[in-house]
C-alpha cells in the first residue's frame, strides 16, 4: 500500500474504523467497571469511597490530560500519537488487571486515563485529514466514530457483567488488550502520516495549569461528596477555580496556547462545549448510580445488571448512525437540540424508578436517553470540526472532549454524593437533576438571536 493510496478519500472508511477503536476503548472503560465494583470491593475489602475513585480516577486523568493530548497530537502528528496511545493504554489495562490492592488499581486507572487521552483528539484529527474538507463524508465518518464510542459506553456494563460472572473482574481490564492490538494494526496499515507542527513550542505552563485546575476541581467534588463540603474539599474547589481563571488569563496572552481561545468564539464550538459537558455530566453520573442501584438495591447479579443495560446499546447504534443524515437535512442545531430534549425525557422517566422496579420499568428511559445522546453528540462533534481549521482539529477536539470528560467526572462525583443518603432516593434525585440540566442546555441552543450550528 502506497502513501498516495492511503491519502485517497476511498480510504476514509478504513481510517474511520481504525480511529474508532481508539474512541471505543476509552469509552468502554468509563462504564465497564461499574458492574464489577462489588466484586472489586469484595476482593480488596474496599469501602464505597475507594470504589468511586476506581471509576473517577480514570475519568479524571482522561479529562486532565485531553488538552495536552490535543497539543501533542498536533505537534508530533496524529498517527504517531494515536499509536503511542494504544500501546500505553494496553499496558495500563494490564496493570489494572494485575492490581494487588485498591491503591495499585487506582494508580493504574490514572495511567489508563492518561493514555486514553492520547487516543481521542488524534483519532478525530485522522478523520478530519482523511475527509479532505468534504463536509458530507466527514459528518458520516464522525457519525461512525461517535457510534463506536456510544455503543461501547452503553455496552460496557453488559460486557462487564458477563466477564465478571464468567472469567472474573480482572477481565474487564484484560479485554482491552486485543482491542488495542486490532486498532494499532489497522492504523499502521491504512492511516497516512499526517501533518505535524514541528518547531512550535509546547505550552508547558498552560498544560500544567489545566491539569492542576481539573484535578483540584473534580477531586474536590469527589471528596466533598464523602467528607462534606468544608475543609479540604472546599479548599480544593477554591484553588481549582483560581487556577482555572489563571489558566484562561495565561492562554489569552500565550504565543502558542494549549487551548486556542479564538477557536471557540464561533457559535458551534461554544455550544458544543456547553452541551457536550451537560450530556456527559448526566450520563456518566447516572450510569454510576444505576450500577449501584441494580447491585445493592435490587440485589441483581452482575450478569443480570449488565444485561439490563442492553437497550442502551441498541438505541445508541441506531441514533448515532442516523444523526449524520439528519444533520445534512435539518442542520446541526435542530438535531442537537432535539436530541438533548429526547434524552431529557428519558431521564424524567428514569426518575420514576424505585426499590421494587423491574427491567420493564427501565426500558422507556433506557431507550430515550441514548437515543437523544446518539443524535446530539455527532452533530456537536461535526459542527466543531467544521468551524475550525483542519490543522487545529486536534487541539479543538481536545478542548471539547476535555470539557466533556470533566463534566462526566463531576457527574459521577455529584450523583454519587446524592446516592450517599440512599441509593434509590439518590437515583431519583439524580434523574431529576439530569432532566433539568438538559432542558437548560436545550434552552441555550434554542435561545432567540443565536445563529450557526450546534
Amino acid at each position: 500500500m502506497t502513501r498516495s493510496m492511503s491519502n485517497k478519500p476511498s480510504r476514509l472508511p478504513w481510517i474511520t474504523a481504525a480511529a474508532s477503536f481508539g474512541f471505543l476503548v476509552t469509552q468502554l472503560d468509563v462504564t465497564i467497571v461499574n458492574v464489577a465494583l462489588d466484586a472489586i470491593g469484595d476482593a480488596f475489602d474496599a469501602p464505597t469511597a475507594q470504589l468511586q475513585w476506581v471509576v473517577d480516577a480514570y475519568v479524571l486523568a482522561l479529562a486532565a490530560m485531553l488538552l495536552s493530548a490535543g497539543a501533542i497530537g498536533d505537534r508530533v502528528g496524529p498517527k504517531r500519537a494515536f499509536l503511542a496511545g494504544l500501546v500505553l493504554f494496553g499496558l495500563a489495562s494490564a496493570a489494572c488487571g494485575f492490581a494487588t490492592g485498591p491503591l495499585s488499581l487506582i494508580l493504574a486507572r490514572v495511567a489508563q486515563g492518561a493514555a486514553g487521552a492520547l487516543l481521542i483528539p488524534p483519532s478525530l484529527a485522522l478523520i478530519a485529514h482523511a475527509a479532505h474538507g468534504d463536509d458530507r463524508r466527514r459528518v458520516a465518518a464522525v457519525g461512525w466514530w461517535t457510534a463506536a464510542g456510544g455503543v461501547s459506553i452503553a455496552a460496557g456494563p453488559v460486557l462487564g457483567g458477563l466477564l465478571v460472572e464468567t472469567l472474573g473482574w480482572r477481565w474487564v481490564f484484560f479485554v482491552n488488550l486485543p482491542l488495542c492490538a486490532i486498532g494499532a494494526v489497522l492504523a499502521l496499515l491504512v492511516a497516512p502520516a499526517t501533518p505535524a507542527k514541528p518547531r512550535v513550542p509546547f505550552d508547558l505552563p498552560g498544560q500544567a495549569l489545566a491539569v492542576a485546575a481539573v484535578t483540584l476541581l473534580v477531586g474536590g467534588l469527589i471528596e466533598g461528596g464523602h467528607r462534606g463540603w468544608g475543609g479540604a474539599p472546599l479548599a480544593a474547589l477554591a484553588a481549582g477555580l483560581v487556577l482555572a481563571a489563571v489558566f484562561v488569563a495565561f492562554e489569552r496572552h500565550a504565543k502558542h496556547p494549549a487551548m486556542p481561545l479564538t477557536v471557540f468564539r464561533s457559535r458551534p464550538a461554544w455550544s458544543a462545549v456547553v452541551v457536550g459537558s451537560a450530556l456527559n455530566f448526566t450520563y456518566y453520573g447516572l450510569i454510576f448510580v444505576l450500577g449501584l442501584y441494580m447491585l445493592r438495591t435490587l440485589h441483581w447479579s452482575p450478569g443480570k445488571a449488565g444485561l439490563a443495560f442492553l437497550p442502551l446499546t441498541a438505541t445508541f447504534i441506531v441514533s448515532n448512525l442516523a444523526s449524520g443524515s439528519l444533520v445534512g437535512r435539518f442542520g446541526a442545531r435542530t438535531i442537537t437540540s432535539g436530541g438533548v430534549l429526547v434524552a431529557a425525557c428519558g431521564y424524567a422517566l428514569t426518575a420514576r424508578l424505585g426499590a421494587e422496579s423491574g427491567v420493564l420499568d427501565m426500558l422507556p428511559g433506557f431507550a430515550l436517553i441514548p437515543g437523544g445522546m446518539g443524535l446530539a453528540i455527532p452533530a456537536l462533534t461535526s459542527g466543531l470540526l467544521a468551524s475550525v481549521d483542519r490543522h487545529d482539529a486536534g487541539a479543538a477536539s481536545g478542548v471539547l472532549n476535555a470539557c466533556r470528560q470533566v463534566g462526566g467526572a463531576a457527574g459521577v462525583a455529584i450523583f454519587g454524593a446524592l446516592a450517599g443518603a440512599g441509593i434509590a432516593t439518590g437515583l431519583r434525585a439524580s434523574a431529576i437533576l439530569a432532566t433539568a440540566m438538559l432542558v437548560a442546555a436545550a434552552g441555550v441552543l434554542l435561545a432567540p438571536g443565536r445563529r450557526g450550528g450546534a
